[in-house]
């Protein structure tokens, strides 16, 4: 049986590339999973730029840097989930990634579709980024709680 993936950090990033949430199950590495995220952007927007009529989410493997190996998915609505896992000399199998990326995409869309988030906000406010800005919320807890609960069914056992 093949090693479980390690999860060392998760991102979603808004449709005007501002990260929504960037959580990290590395202690001390924080900024390294930034960088991630930020670069992995680049890659996406190649990605997707050419091929605007494309209904496929997972974007797979984004690049290998280090000891890290990002893969990319974006969801209908242009909200781009990145994943950073630890490189290892197993095999990753898509089929594992893309049902990682799914449950991350399901946990996303039930924290958005809580109707007391107040997601129409951003038109007082004059800041289309306003909700997203709230992720460190009391009411974003239950979505960082979910995160984390997909991240230790990869295998992890600990999260910052």
């Amino acid at each position: 049986m093949p090693p479980p993936l390690r999860l060392n950090a998760v991102a979603f990033i808004s449709p005007q590339n501002h990260p929504i949430l960037i959580r990290t199950f590395q202690k001390g590495d924080e900024l390294k999973y930034h960088y991630v995220a930020h670069t992995s952007l680049d890659v996406i927007e190649e990605r997707i730029s050419g091929d605007s009529k494309s209904t496929e989410c997972y974007l797979g493997l984004l690049y290998a840097m280090d000891d890290v190996a990002a893969y990319g998915y974006i969801t209908p609505l242009k909200v781009k989930i990145v994943i950073a896992l630890a490189l290892t000399d197993s095999v990753v199998r898509d089929a594992e990634v893309i049902s990682a990326f799914k449950a991350l995409h399901m946990a996303f869309y039930h924290a958005v579709s809580n109707p007391f988030l107040k997601l129409d906000a951003a038109t007082n406010s004059g800041n289309d980024q306003y909700p997203y800005l709230l992720v460190g919320g009391s009411k974003w807890k239950s979505f960082r709680q979910r995160v984390d609960e997909i991240s230790k069914a990869l295998g992890n056992v600990t999260s910052t």
